[in-house]
């Protein structure tokens, strides 16, 4: 990720924080928890991106699965989803904004290239 000047007729996709309050089962906060998000809705396809990929199961191939488990004696463990795109391949060219309150003095007008 290098910061650099926005290259013209590229756009630029928009970033925002998430953030979460975890509590305890007293109902008394356990952890503050933050996520950088990306504004996708601002891209289009054939310019910004060529293909989606969206994995979507079904609750017949779960079953399965964990039956074949279950006679078979396999172990199984759990994953989370959300983290599933984090070291995904890029082809495309993407410049995201500088996040809200990191943005780099003297370098406000700069994108981050991906």
């Amino acid at each position: 990720m290098d910061l650099t000047d926005l290259p013209h007729g590229a756009t630029i996709i928009g970033v925002k924080w998430i953030y979460k309050t975890k509590l305890n089962e007293h109902g008394e906060v356990d952890k503050y928890k933050a996520r950088l998000v990306s504004k996708g809705y601002t891209q289009q396809h054939g310019v910004d991106y060529t293909k989606v990929f969206a994995p979507v199961v079904r609750m017949d191939t779960i079953r399965l699965v964990l039956a074949l488990a279950a006679q078979k004696g396999w172990s199984l463990f759990q994953l989370d989803v959300k983290s599933a795109f984090l070291h995904g391949e890029l082809n495309e060219e993407v410049y995201v904004e500088q996040p809200p309150d990191y943005i780099v003095k003297g370098e406000e007008k700069k994108v981050y290239h991906l």
